[in-house]
């Protein structure tokens, strides 16, 4: 499992294939525990925040195992990897749009 800080330090070095998207259902056993608060992560959704440079990128509804206290997300591998792709061509593309002083700020951008 990879934590939000440990994800985006993995952001510059990855080269994996994007995974298809699909639901996510965990079965592992045994349930991780966070390490600060010493109790039994959740499984559920999450959001991933990431910002590079001025441009900031939020991935909701990621499923993760989440510190109950105060919301900590553990990523899986799987997981991991479509982020780091997702999170990097998003992040190029808005760069791309901030070089060439787009009056667009913002996108929001759904795939279904």
């Amino acid at each position: 499992l990879y934590g939000v800080h440990e994800l985006g330090l993995r952001l510059n070095a990855a080269h994996k294939k994007l995974r298809s998207k699909k639901k996510v259902i965990m079965s592992t056993k045994p349930t991780p525990i966070c390490g600060q608060h010493n109790l039994p992560k959740e499984w559920r959704p999450s959001a991933f925040e990431y910002n590079d440079e001025g441009v900031s990128v939020r991935v909701p509804n990621v499923y993760a195992w989440v510190c109950p206290i105060d919301g900590e997300a553990s990523y899986t591998p799987e997981t991991t990897d479509e982020l780091i792709l997702t999170v990097r061509e998003l992040i190029e593309t808005a760069k791309r749009a901030k070089a060439r002083r787009s009056a667009f700020t913002e996108y929001l951008v759904a795939v279904q």
